[in-house]
């Protein structure tokens, strides 16, 4: 069992993007590191710490139910690319780490994902 992350625009051929549900929170955990903050401290992670108390244009992304709550708008996927293209393109620094080869390689993944919601003008969808 396992999440994907697609365009709404019914092109099943399209990219997407996949992890298993342990997978997902380990890479929501390191967007959130990359954005200076734990996710366990979050309200909705076992922490109490309010969403609004981070400044983050990934907080869609990241305060996100796994695989329900509301699609992603394409205004809300436009915001969230280019801090995740930022973090996509940051160079490993040396490290032959395979996780961390892991979330940059399902950042770019999602990376192109989310050009293709804000080119067909459609919803990020979560399955």
């Amino acid at each position: 069992m396992g999440l994907v992350l697609f365009p709404g625009d019914d092109d099943t051929s399209g990219p997407d993007v996949s992890w298993s549900y342990t997978g997902f929170g380990a890479f929501r955990r390191w967007l959130a590191q990359a954005e200076g903050f734990a996710l366990d401290e979050m309200h909705g992670f076992g922490g109490e710490r309010p969403w609004n108390d981070v400044s983050t244009t990934l907080t869609p992304l990241l305060d996100h139910p796994d695989d329900d709550g509301p699609d992603l708008t394409p205004i809300q996927c436009a915001a969230i690319l280019p801090r995740l293209q930022e973090i996509a393109d940051q160079p490993p620094g040396g490290t032959t780490d395979p996780l961390l080869q892991r979330h940059i390689d399902d950042a770019r993944q999602l990376v192109v994902v989310l050009q293709l919601c804000i080119e067909k003008d459609v919803d990020l969808l979560f399955g």
